[in-house]
């Protein structure tokens, strides 16, 4: 799609958010491991960053927090990053970079922190735990994953919602599509069970997500 289309989907997508919550979940469990693990800085990794829109509201969070930090958003699309960078032109502490997930080296990048908010559903499932062994290695304190909830309810409600709130005929398709790739519980229980020794924390959250916590910290400490 060309750019100008794709401005005007990133909006649905970031309205969406807004409206259902979606940002304010990944935020809330950063500042948790944040005051698990006090430090004089820290630097968040966002995977599959998009536009960039939960960077800037980190951004924004940690600078009333009075907490140094430094924002680097991942994505593979290089015209996704490009509106970012105008959108985040007034964020020095962002910075992105193009790179394929699932190239990427445990070497590539040290974090303290990793996001991953609503990308997971678009991998296979066979994808999926060769990023995730890679995000456990990266980031010392842990990994924040927060994607949907795939659901008969769900979907019902989506129709609804696109109504109204989404303009773009590709949101409302993209969006529809995305539940129906999303996880239940127990799936994302069983991709867990094989990243043994660190903790995993999976809650569901409204509306119709699922936040897992993949605290890394706590495996850096036993080998202390």
């Amino acid at each position: 799609m060309g750019t100008e289309v794709l401005v005007e989907v990133l909006k649905d997508i970031n309205r969406s958010n807004r409206m259902l919550g979606g940002n304010r979940i990944t935020i809330k469990e950063v500042e948790h491991l944040v005051r698990a693990y006090p430090k004089e800085s820290y630097t968040i990794v966002d995977m599959g960053c998009g536009d960039g829109a939960i960077l800037r509201e980190v951004a924004l969070r940690f600078r009333k927090l009075g907490v140094l930090v430094k924002l680097i958003g991942v994505d593979l699309s290089e015209k996704t990053l490009d509106i970012a960078k105008k959108a985040s032109f007034k964020f020095p502490e962002i910075h992105f970079l193009q790179k394929d997930i699932l190239d990427m080296k445990t070497t590539d990048l040290d974090c303290d922190i990793m996001l991953c908010t609503l990308t997971m559903h678009h991998f296979e499932d066979g994808q999926i735990p060769i990023f995730l062994e890679k995000f456990a290695k990266l980031a010392s304190i842990g990994v924040v994953i927060n994607d949907l909830h795939r659901s008969y309810l769900a979907c019902y409600l989506f129709r609804a919602f696109r109504l109204i709130f989404i303009k773009t005929k590709i949101a409302k398709y993209d969006g529809l599509l995305s539940i129906k790739s999303g996880f239940t519980k127990k799936e994302l229980v069983d991709f867990s069970r094989r990243l043994p020794n660190v903790r995993h924390t999976i809650h569901w959250k409204w509306a119709f997500r699922y936040v897992w916590v993949i605290e890394t910290a706590r495996l850096s400490a036993m080998y202390e």
